[in-house]
């Protein structure tokens, strides 16, 4: 795996969970992906770009809200199942690495859930907050989540994302790739943020059951200074 980044284990991971004919998340979406357009007032006219698709879970609720969104993934069995899984939506996924790739355009909407947290180093981390800021549109808006409870910081070895282990699924028991996880505190989450250069409009827990029982969130936009 010399030739892949630790953060693109996922894509080893999800082609395990479709070889057995399942998807490795639920399909439920994230309610403050929804609730977050709704209380800012995003407009359906609105450019709108999500950060790490993943399955498609909540591109899916998006789009078929009918928001003009752009799903983007770094793995590319995330993408072909997500056109796979809406056809009508094909041309709305995209392969995108945010740490090595730019897009042409700038969204009035950003959103990233449970991302962030897959990414271990501080240069990646800073990274994938300045893909954002670059992003935005002076008065845009982003949401990030990331799973944690607000205290606990952890971090795995890096060197060890590909290694194929034993995880539980709901299907029962699978083999997959290990992956990585960084989970930090609130004060450590507000302090890349700022160092960043994005401003925290309200931030707090949140969950996304089943398959986040905690996740730290921030609502951000573009520092004026």
């Amino acid at each position: 795996m010399e030739d892949k980044r630790y953060y693109q284990a996922y894509d080893i991971r999800y082609k395990a969970a479709h070889s057995k004919g399942v998807s490795w998340a639920s399909e439920s979406s994230t309610p403050m992906v929804i609730k977050t357009i709704e209380k800012y007032g995003i407009s359906k006219e609105s450019a709108l770009l999500e950060i790490g698709c993943g399955e498609g879970r909540d591109s899916k609720a998006v789009l078929e809200l009918g928001y003009n969104l752009l799903a983007t993934d770094v793995s590319g069995e995330a993408v072909l199942y997500c056109q796979r899984l809406m056809p009508e939506y094909k041309s709305r996924f995209r392969l995108l690495d945010c740490l090595t790739g730019e897009l042409d355009e700038s969204y009035d909407f950003i959103y990233s859930v449970a991302v962030i947290h897959m990414l271990v180093l501080d240069c990646d981390r800073d990274g994938f907050y300045q893909f954002i800021k670059r992003h935005l549109k002076p008065d845009g808006i982003a949401l990030i989540l990331t799973m944690g409870d607000g205290e606990t910081q952890m971090q795995t070895d890096i060197n060890s994302a590909f290694d194929i282990v034993q995880r539980s699924h709901e299907s029962g028991k699978m083999m997959v790739a290990s992956t990585s996880c960084r989970m930090v505190s609130f004060e450590s989450f507000r302090k890349e943020l700022e160092r960043n250069g994005l401003y925290i409009i309200e931030d707090g827990l949140t969950d996304s059951p089943p398959d986040f029982n905690s996740l730290l969130y921030a609502v951000v936009r573009r520092s004026r200074i």
